[in-house]
């Protein structure tokens, strides 16, 4: 047998991926990459920086694809109808806006911030997560609430299979040279342009 039938599985390893730019989609391409994880038996967690104050739809659909989830495959040493195994979480973790453009920004913002960057690397490091989803980081970098520094020495003390997708404009020059695959989405033109407000069901 040639060594090319091994090599694919042998290469196998966890990615860093930064969704980054000022076109929408960021956000968006995360949660269908880890709804195609969570389709392999993969564990997703996934982190919103600074969401917390709107009820995003993602939220809903991590509740119903748990429960679907539970009634299919009870996995290890559980048994169907014993409640969600919980292996796809979003977790909104701060208040929604932020302060910026010369403003002061809020000491809670700032404490919102630095604990959920201590639950996301307690997470990251844990390896109990096939992949995990920090939404938003970027801006809590770019706002310099959170040391860009830290975050990468953490992502190079990850687990080898575990998998990380940091999202939001401006990413981190470190960042970009760490992350395996770096995707800028781009405006070409939006629906707001026109007075078209947020839709639900495609915004949130």
């Amino acid at each position: 047998m040639s060594d090319s039938a091994t090599a694919p599985e042998a290469a196998r390893r966890g990615l860093i991926l930064i969704n980054t730019g000022p076109g929408k989609g960021k956000t968006t391409a995360a949660l269908g990459t880890a709804l195609r994880a969570a389709g392999n038996g993969m564990r997703v967690l996934i982190l919103q920086f600074l969401k917390g104050s709107w009820h995003y739809g993602e939220l809903d659909a991590a509740a119903a694809l748990n429960a679907a989830l539970d009634s299919s495959d009870a996995g290890p040493g559980r048994t169907p109808g014993t409640g969600p195994a919980q292996n796809f979480v979003i977790k909104q973790l701060g208040r929604g806006f932020v302060k910026i453009g010369g403003a002061e920004t809020d000491p809670e913002d700032i404490r919102l911030v630095e604990a959920a960057w201590v639950e996301a690397a307690e997470a990251i490091l844990s390896g109990e997560w096939d992949l995990v989803v920090l939404d938003e980081i970027n801006y809590a970098i770019g706002y310099k609430m959170l040391n860009p520094v830290a975050v990468a020495e953490v992502l190079r003390s990850k687990p080898e299979m575990v998998h990380v997708i940091l999202t939001g404009r401006n990413a981190h020059p470190l960042l970009i040279e760490l992350a395996d695959t770096v995707t800028e989405m781009r405006e070409v033109k939006h629906a707001y342009q026109r007075g078209i407000l947020a839709q639900r069901g495609i915004e949130f």
